[in-house]
């Protein structure tokens, strides 16, 4: 296999509206391309991240919640490379993000910070 990259993360939102303004305007994620599709009564959006990788932002009735937290099966979280960690962390919480205290990863001393969405999934800043 010739894997190139990741191509998209897709992102269920328990309120469509709500996530895409987080989305896009707190996080500042370009809109690439927005659809209704009226036969699942959905909306998909497509978010441009840097680095050539998308965010597919999706509405459908009533998703079921996510079974557990903070550690549920399945996809832990989506981490965002930054060059300034603490910086963009501040810049977060000074828009009313819920974020995490800076912490450094032990494994490779970069600093990190844990940050969540609407529905309360996790995100994650990491030094570039």
């Amino acid at each position: 296999m010739n894997f190139l990259g990741i191509h998209h993360v897709a992102i269920i939102a328990s309120d469509y509206a709500r996530s895409k303004r987080f989305y896009t305007r707190t996080l500042g994620l370009p809109i690439i391309a927005e659809h209704y599709r009226a036969e699942r009564d959905s909306y998909k959006l497509d978010l441009a991240i840097p680095g050539g990788a998308r965010l597919e932002l999706f509405s459908f009735p009533n998703p079921p919640a996510r079974p557990t937290r903070p550690e549920a099966t399945g996809l832990r979280h989506l981490a965002f490379a930054v060059h300034d960690v603490a910086a963009t962390r501040a810049e977060l919480a000074a828009q009313g993000v819920r974020v995490e205290e800076l912490r450094t990863d032990e494994f490779t001393g970069k600093a990190m910070a844990f940050f969540f969405d609407p529905d309360d999934l996790p995100l994650e800043l990491y030094e570039a």
